[in-house]
C-alpha cells in the first residue's frame, strides 16, 4: 500500500487524497535559509537536470521528482538527515517533500521555489 501510495504521489495524483496527506514543513525564504545551517540538512532540488545545471542553490543535489526513477534514488539518501527540497516555484517540491514523507524522511520545502529565493537577493550558483 505504501508503494502504491508513492507511485501516486509521484504522477501527482494523490494531491486531493487527505488520507495519504505526508507531513512536511513548508517555509519561506528566510526560514529555509536557517535550516540550510545545519550540518544535518540534505538540500535537494527536484527540478530536472536541465533546469538544475541553468542555476541551483550552492550544496544542492538534484533528484528530478517527475524521473521514473525518483522513489528508487530517493530511497539511497541519508534518513538520519533532514532533507530541505526545493523546485522552480514550489509546486514540484510539494509533490516531491509529500513522496519523501511517506518514505520515513523529515522533510522541509521552500514554499516559493527558487524563484523566490532569487527574488529576496539570494545566491545561486550558475
Amino acid at each position: 500500500m505504501k508503494m502504491f501510495r508513492k507511485i501516486l504521489a509521484v504522477l501527482g495524483l494523490a494531491t486531493t487524497c487527505t488520507a495519504c496527506a505526508a507531513e512536511f514543513q513548508s517555509l519561506s525564504v528566510d526560514e529555509f535559509e536557517t535550516i540550510l545551517k545545519s550540518d544535518s540538512v540534505m538540500l535537494v532540488d527536484v527540478r530536472t537536470p536541465a533546469e538544475f545545471a541553468e542555476s541551483h542553490i550552492e550544496g544542492a543535489v538534484n533528484l528530478d521528482v517527475n524521473n521514473v526513477a525518483f522513489v528508487k534514488e530517493a530511497e539511497s539518501l541519508n534518513k538520519s538527515k533532514q532533507l530541505a527540497v526545493y523546485c522552480r516555484s514550489g509546486k514540484r517540491s510539494k509533490k516531491a517533500a509529500n513522496v519523501l514523507s511517506d518514505m520515513g524522511f523529515k522533510v522541509v520545502e521552500l514554499n516559493t521555489g527558487i524563484l523566490g529565493w532569487k527574488a529576496s537577493g539570494k545566491a545561486v550558483v550558475k
